[in-house]
């Protein structure tokens, strides 16, 4: 199952378990459970103390526990966890074999006291990026409290299943078997929301901290590279992100990166936090802000306001907050929403094999949608409101090449049917004849640009008529001693290394200007002395 590189690496890791553990598969007879059984096989000859048993009882097959011998600790994949899953594998045999999980030490206890039985189900596709995150956390709450337990499930291979639970979207996560989530959450997250008390303790904390010089609002590459600049001229920095990584992590490849030939979303935005922790920066994750108030004088300190009703004070502050994908704003489509309209058709996609989607948007993203959906789909329909589509060239002829694809073009989406649980279609008004048409659907995947994350600021700092702060060319805004970079300001071309770019001039404007502002008075002494 594994290549001679990868299970060699495993093989090295596997050296860090120190306590034995047992995989016990359940199987059937279909060639997934060989393959399952096969790969389970192969990583229990890398160690001693990794064994595997076929004696399950698992109603899902194939499926498997990882298992610490002779106690509860356990966690459970139902599928084979390869594509970007492999990691959430990884990480669970080394930590129910007793190798310590990275999180938080706090965190960690704030796992283990939780009081009361709980059983997680997640589902996810291979393809999704977000999932990991989800999976890797859940595991290790598994490890730390055995309380609590985790079934990840890979959604393709139990198709029935996801259907009966109209699941149209990963990851999405059921807690003793009530829907407890959907989407991208870390372990800060999950037990936020398991423990009623924590966000009261974490506004009180992050209130009690001492000015900064420069306070960074979002983590994504513009605001990852502010703090590390900021950083670098040894004075106090701290990081406001809502999820370190921002947008990127929805990224799929990044191949125009320079030096970095390809990496994907959520490894470069692991990098970029990991560069940030090599300084000395207070990182606040999971943290929005709500309100910002300027300095009431000449260098005096910046407030920005949190949701959970925290402030946080600083001389200076760098705005960083990015952008979202843009929605339609037609009736069904926040209805729907996560029960048939999607915006992430590499994470999705798989839960609607065999099915009739449509891809909304005719640009790079809109295209590229539909040419990877097509692949897994039954049938694609692209819909663009202009007269032409605005992707590349060589992305249409793709696309025009594909026997499942139909493209309608001057058309605008009205509103999204559906039957109450689920997704059932779309109507759209043909813009040359003004005519309303309806089209049959399972699934609706908008792809139509991106909104900058900046409502909060409205009437604080000026804003372009497309909601993006105005910046100048150190990175200024209208408010003195606010900087802001990347997606959510009015510099050209949205791209990882320009807003990375921008967030080094937000930092070094921030930089010059605490120099100006801070510098002593002159005195009429001192002038004197000079003439």
């Amino acid at each position: 199952m594994l290549d001679a590189s990868l299970a060699a690496q495993l093989k090295s890791l596997l050296e860090k378990v120190t306590q034995p553990i047992e995989l016990v598969s359940s199987l059937d007879d279909r060639p997934k459970s060989k393959e399952l059984a096969d790969l389970l096989d192969q990583i229990a000859g890398m160690s001693d103390l990794v064994t595997h048993v076929r004696d399950g009882e698992a109603t899902r097959r194939p499926s498997f526990l990882i298992r610490r011998v002779g106690t509860d600790i356990a966690v459970e994949f139902a599928g084979i966890p390869l594509g970007h899953e492999f990691t959430s594998l990884v990480l669970a045999l080394l930590q129910v074999g007793g190798h310590p999980s990275k999180e938080a030490v706090e965190l960690l206890e704030q796992v283990r006291d939780l009081e009361g039985d709980f059983h997680f189900e997640t589902y996810f596709s291979l393809s999704c990026q977000n999932c990991p995150d989800v999976v890797q956390a859940l595991n290790v709450m598994c490890v730390t409290n055995p309380r609590i337990k985790h079934t990840a499930i890979e959604g393709s291979l139990f198709q029935e299943e996801v259907d009966a639970r109209q699941v149209m979207a990963v990851p999405t996560v059921f807690l003793n078997g009530e829907l407890f989530g959907s989407g991208r959450m870390n372990l800060e997250q999950i037990v936020g929301k398991l423990d009623s008390g924590s966000a009261e303790r974490t506004a009180a904390a992050i209130s009690e901290k001492d000015p900064f010089d420069v306070l960074v609002v979002g983590g994504g590459p513009a605001g990852a590279t502010a703090a590390i600049y900021a950083s670098r001229k040894g004075i106090r920095t701290g990081v406001l992100a809502e999820r370190f990584g921002g947008q990127v992590l929805d990224t799929m490849a990044i191949e125009n990166f320079s030096s970095v030939p390809y990496t994907e979303g959520p490894k470069f935005a692991a990098e970029l936090e990991n560069h940030v922790r090599q300084y000395d920066v207070d990182i606040m994750n999971v943290q929005k802000a709500s309100k910002l108030t300027p300095a009431p004088t000449e260098g005096g300190l910046v407030e920005v306001e949190l949701e959970n009703g925290a402030r946080l004070l600083s001389r200076s502050v760098v705005l960083a907050t990015g952008a979202r994908w843009r929605a339609m704003n037609v009736p069904g489509e926040q209805e729907y929403r996560n029960k048939g309209v999607t915006y992430c058709p590499h994470c999705d996609g798989p839960l609607f094999k065999g099915k009739r989607v449509a891809v909304i948007g005719g640009g790079n993203s809109g295209v590229e949608a539909a040419i990877d959906l097509a692949g897994v789909v039954a049938h694609v329909t692209l819909i663009e409101f202009d007269s032409v589509l605005r992707a590349d060239e060589v992305l249409q002829r793709k696309l025009r090449s594909l026997p499942n694809v139909d493209i309608i073009v001057s058309a605008l989406t009205t509103e999204v049917l559906g039957d109450g649980s689920k997704v059932t279609g779309l109507t759209y008004t043909d813009r040359t004849t003004d005519e309303s048409r309806t089209l049959e659907l399972d699934g609706v995947f908008v792809q139509i640009g991106l909104l900058p994350n900046t409502e909060w600021l409205s009437g604080t700092v000026e804003l372009s008529p497309r909601g993006e702060i105005v910046v100048d060319d150190h990175g200024r805004t209208s408010v003195p001693g606010v900087f802001a970079a990347g997606d959510c300001t009015t510099v050209p071309y949205k791209q990882i290394i320009v807003s990375a770019g921008a967030g080094a001039t937000a930092a070094l404007g921030a930089f010059d200007h605490l120099i100006r502002t801070s510098a002593p008075a002159e005195t009429e002494e001192a002038v004197a002395a000079t003439v």
